[in-house]
């Protein structure tokens, strides 16, 4: 589903030059579930984002579903984005003057879906990540933990094929990050594919493949038994 072949990415100023992603080369199939880690600045979020098609390489490859999307425009970039892809931040990202309710049914409104459908699949959502009874409610109602149940459900709702989770438990408590990973986990069960960055080993432990990073480069991959 995504195959990154020989990608590189390189930020520069006016005097410094930094190679956050050397030659990368990564498959994820249709269905997994895989964990990026490694050490605070070692290209995971640069990962990330060139894989959600929010930063262009500046070298190899990247095949999503079969195209090489590497050169694509930004126009076609962001149509290929909203049909497949779903994310998730570690700051949870919601627009305080909405509900639940309507940060939720925001990832619908570029879809062109009917109001009545928006409707279902916005309760749909929230029924799946467990926040209805929270509905009405804006996101400075909601504790750390309801709030990014509110994220996933966003990132949910338009049923993409590919989640991407940045950091998703990083400004909760345990408890809280415990029940956001088996949410993850849940999705990834029902069929979709996601790829999440993390510090933290246990979380890591419910993906079924970790990718270490260091340095911008791959440097081990390891296969967990279901």
């Amino acid at each position: 589903m995504l195959n990154l072949k020989n990608l590189s990415k390189v930020y520069r100023t006016d005097t410094v030059q930094t190679m956050a992603l050397r030659d990368v080369n990564l498959q994820i199939q249709a269905g997994e579930f895989t964990a990026i880690m490694g050490p605070s600045g070692c290209g995971k979020s640069t990962l990330l984002n060139v894989i959600g098609m929010l930063d262009a390489p500046d070298s190899g490859e990247y095949w999503f579903n079969q195209q090489e999307i590497a050169r694509f425009g930004e126009a076609q970039l962001t149509t290929l984005r909203k049909k497949n892809i779903g994310f998730i931040f570690q700051s949870f990202n919601l627009i305080d003057e909405l509900t639940v309710a309507e940060n939720i049914e925001l990832a619908l409104l570029y879809h062109h879906i009917p109001a009545a459908e928006r409707k279902a699949r916005v309760a749909e959502a929230m029924d799946k990540v467990g926040i209805g009874h929270r509905a009405r409610h804006r996101p400075s109602q909601l504790s750390g933990g309801q709030q990014q149940r509110v994220a996933v459900g966003r990132a949910v709702v338009a049923k993409p094929a590919v989640i991407l989770a940045d950091e998703p438990t990083g400004n909760l408590d345990t408890a809280h990050g415990d029940e956001v990973m088996r949410m993850l986990q849940s999705l990834n069960q029902e069929g979709t594919t996601v790829v999440m960055v993390t510090h933290t080993p246990s979380h890591a432990d419910y993906a079924s493949r970790i990718v270490n990073l260091i340095d911008g480069q791959i440097v081990a991959e390891s296969a967990r038994s279901a």
